[in-house]
């Protein structure tokens, strides 16, 4: 096993409803959502984020899209409506999560 990045793995998009960040987590093949189904867990993309989701991290698996759902609840400091942020929307956050490293096969 060796340490890879998502982005290597996958595509992502995110949006928002709120003060909820969601990102879609997109699996080049069915082998790799294995290993995205398997790594990407709600604690690992907390602390992936650190600090910066303050709520739960809740994650749905959309296996006929080899995908996954992954929902930030208070993520976004109030939402584009409240927040000072820079990404109020919360677009950036896909691409953040590519960052994350994961434990795959070569």
């Amino acid at each position: 096993m060796a340490k890879r990045l998502l982005k290597d793995m996958a595509y992502a998009r995110s949006g928002d409803k709120g003060d909820v960040c969601n990102i879609g987590l997109l699996a080049f093949d069915e082998a790799k959502y294995r290993v995205i189904r398997r790594e990407v867990t709600p604690e690992r993309v907390k602390q992936h984020f650190r600090g910066m989701v303050k709520g739960d991290v809740v994650i749905y698996s959309v296996p006929n899209l080899n995908a996954l759902e992954v929902v930030l609840h208070k993520a976004l400091e109030g939402g584009a409506t409240r927040t000072l942020r820079f990404d109020q929307t919360g677009k950036s956050m896909a691409t953040a999560l590519l960052r994350m490293e994961v434990e795959a096969d070569d």
